[in-house]
């Protein structure tokens, strides 16, 4: 038995959900950060891209948010999604992201921002120049080149794939022993710089490996397992962390590429990843809040008109087959959508980002209800997904939080 769609008006009354944006936890809606201090204690203004995909500033992103620095944030357009602004370009001509001003200096080079906030606020446990630090951001450099090479070249042979893998894995072993090589979860006796450097390509890693070859870096290596674990005990973290539908489809226009291998492990996980079920993926194992439905119905409210005007789908005909989704998602009972709104639902279910529109677990049980919802339709799939760039996701078709 169905029942009809819930109107938005008895949906909003579902949802309780708030954050404080300022000086509440980390989170990715942010123009402002304060930490409970004073707006005049702002001497940063951090420039990043709007969807959150940048490596390069989540590191920065992620240390301003340890150290809990007063900053503002400025969003700014990355090449692969769209033409990015002027105002942006009269700061820094090169158009590179990330960017700081701090006190008023533009800064660019994540490495140097790293070094500048260090030496005007002090490092985040040992620093950029630390003895110990050094080797770990060799270490890391030469992690990110053996990925590169497995992950962004063609598969010309079996033989160069699995040369690629295993030199990829050999770096990931001294990667492993670096990690034994201290008491606990980190790469050094604390949480610190090295951790930072880490994190953003690792996290991609994990995501870009188990879809394209069928790897799974966090289960197969149980020091980065422990690691990872650490990681998303932080709140810091958990605000800054994506998930492996997101980095699956937003590195092959970043990186030049992305390409499969084939092999069966592979097709499992791409399949599971693009069509579900997405809990339990190995990109996020910390317990599930208990407000997850609540995030994710309060954060399409918030921007539905949005969501409704860009889909492919006639307008009224994708908002009540939303409606129908979200009336799943929060009721458990099922709502036929109207016909043809399969292909609406699924694009939706496609491009829903994290951390940008929500947090993992809110983005998963979302997905799910789309997904859920479009199989009672059909099985059409929505327009897929670029893979040379990300126009689809064009910031000026979208709010700005």
């Amino acid at each position: 038995m169905t029942i009809a769609p819930l109107n938005w008006t008895e949906l909003a009354a579902l949802t309780s959900f708030q954050v404080d944006l300022v000086n509440g936890l980390t989170n990715a809606q942010a123009r402002l950060r304060l930490f409970g201090q004073p707006e005049s204690a702002v001497r940063v203004t951090l420039y990043r891209d709007n969807h959150a995909w940048c490596p390069y500033c989540q590191k920065i992103w992620l240390w301003l948010e340890e150290k809990q620095i007063p900053y503002r944030i400025e969003k700014v357009t990355m090449f692969c999604y769209g033409e990015k602004e002027s105002w942006y370009k009269r700061k820094v001509p090169s158009g590179m992201l990330p960017a700081i001003a701090l006190d008023d200096r533009i800064i660019t080079e994540s490495d140097d921002i790293l070094v500048a906030l260090e030496r005007a606020f002090g490092a985040l446990g040992q620093g950029m120049e630390a003895p110990t630090v050094i080797p770990l951001r060799r270490l890391e450099r030469l992690l990110f080149r053996a990925w590169c090479t497995w992950l962004c070249y063609p598969v010309v042979s079996s033989q160069q794939e699995r040369r690629n893998r295993e030199q990829f894995v050999e770096v990931v072993g001294k990667v492993e022993n670096a990690l034994a090589a201290t008491p606990g979860p980190y790469f050094l006796a604390e949480f610190g710089t090295a951790d930072v450097i880490f994190t953003p390509y690792v996290e991609r890693m994990n995501a870009s490996l188990y879809y394209y070859k069928g790897y799974s870096l966090r289960e197969d290596n149980p020091r980065m397992g422990a690691w990872f674990a650490a990681m998303e005990s932080r709140s810091t973290y958990r605000g800054t962390q994506s998930d492996f539908h997101t980095h699956a489809h937003d590195l092959p226009p970043q990186m030049g590429g992305c390409w499969e291998n084939g092999e069966p492990q592979m097709l499992l996980n791409l399949h599971r990843v693009d069509n579900g079920p997405w809990l339990g993926l190995p990109d996020v194992m910390y317990p599930e809040p208990e407000n997850s439905r609540e995030e994710a119905l309060f954060r399409v409210i918030k921007h539905r008109s949005n969501i409704t005007r860009v889909n492919p789908a006639d307008d009224s005909l994708m908002d009540e087959a939303l409606r129908c989704a979200l009336t799943l998602m929060m009721t458990g009972k099922t709502c036929t959508p109207p016909l043809g709104s399969d292909s609406a639902l699924r694009y939706l279910r496609d491009r829903i980002n994290v951390p940008r529109d929500m947090s993992i677990y809110a983005a998963k049980r979302l997905r799910e209800a789309l997904e859920q919802t479009a199989a009672l339709a059909g099985d059409q799939q929505g327009t897929p997904i670029p893979i040379k760039h990300r126009r689809d996701q064009d910031p000026v078709h979208f709010a700005k939080s």
